[in-house]
């Protein structure tokens, strides 16, 4: 088992897209871990960062409010850090198809420029990205391993799957040391909560929490893998630990298949509210669906040691619990 105290204990570690869901979960985790965390997000509105997700850490990091795409900030704050995980995006895969140069700059250009800038500035360090799912685009073969042909479906996907070419290129040429995890379908504690443009399964614990109905679309039997945030977590610092994991690409998930209409069954179950509601796919909703989609993650597991320890119904009720103290900092 690898001693993940021993790899980051007064380690450096820098998050881009800290104060989201995955970036803060990580940070306290580095934290209790014995790291030193810095922490640099741009804040936008639409996105997920919320201060009150470092509550209990705030005075053992240092956090810097800047944006992934402005190299002066990108040149000063990047040096010295011996851990990179990057987390800054455009999050909404919807929201690519009406604003994809939004989404080229942010999910592509700027990892580029992180890139370049560890080539230049900080060539040893470790730098993490996060890939997604939704770069393999229609799904041909359940469970899905990382060989799985990429044809994405929306310029969220294709970006994403830019981003992780570099990687491998800076790498294969530059020597840098990469790695990519590309996530199925996180959620958990910390998520943003105002809307449902991503976290399905966040939003609809929040539905449920409101005692309103939760609209599944179409028959809703389409699976998906929904992978616990703490679980994310653990698979980035193993990443940022092991050697094995350079120039390496992984899938990350649960390996379990729930379809839409068994997720919120297990949400309104768990929560004790809420209402489910077959309703057919709005005219102007952009249905771009991949098929079902399960993660194998047996690479991972086989090279880092990591597994998913959370089965849904506990994340769920995590989460749950969660939300029910810290209502208010998430929501009206």
């Amino acid at each position: 088992m690898t001693d993940l105290a021993a790899a980051y204990a007064d380690a450096r570690v820098l998050i881009l897209g800290g104060l989201g869901l995955i970036g803060s979960t990580l940070a306290h985790r580095l934290v209790a871990l014995g790291a030193r965390v810095t922490i640099l997000d741009a804040c936008f509105e639409a996105y997920g960062a919320n201060q009150r997700n470092l509550d209990g850490i705030t005075d053992r990091i240092s956090l810097e409010i800047g944006d992934i795409r402005d190299e002066l900030v990108m040149s000063r704050i990047v040096p010295g850090h011996a851990c990179i995980v990057n987390l800054a995006a455009q999050v909404s895969y919807n929201d690519s198809l009406s604003d994809p140069f939004l989404d080229l700059d942010i999910n592509c250009r700027g990892h580029l420029m992180l890139l370049e800038l560890c080539r230049r500035l900080n060539p040893d360090a470790r730098v993490l990205f996060a890939g997604s799912r939704l770069q393999f685009g229609r799904i041909e073969r359940v469970p899905t391993d990382e060989d799985h042909p990429q044809v994405p479906l929306m310029p969220y996907g294709v970006h994403k799957m830019a981003a992780e070419k570099h990687s491998q290129m800076y790498h294969r040429i530059h020597g840098l040391k990469t790695t990519v995890l590309r996530l199925a379908n996180p959620y958990g504690p910390r998520q943003q909560m105002r809307h449902s443009k991503y976290g399905i399964l966040n939003w609809f614990i929040r539905l449920a929490m409101d005692d309103e109905v939760i609209p599944i679309f179409g028959d809703g039997r389409q699976l998906r893998d929904y992978v616990y945030v703490d679980d994310i977590a653990t698979a980035f610092l193993l990443a940022g630990a092991l050697e094995s994991a350079v120039g390496e690409v992984f899938n990350v998930g649960s390996g379990v298949g729930t379809s839409f209409r068994g997720m919120a069954e297990r949400v309104v179950a768990i929560v004790g509210r809420g209402a489910i509601e077959s309703v057919p796919w709005p005219a102007d909703y952009p249905n771009i669906d991949t098929g079902d989609y399960v993660t194998d993650s047996t690479r991972i597991e086989r090279m880092l040691g990591w597994t998913p320890a959370t089965a849904l119904d506990e994340g769920i009720a995590r989460t749950y619990r969660y939300y029910r103290e810290h209502r208010a900092e998430y929501w009206p």
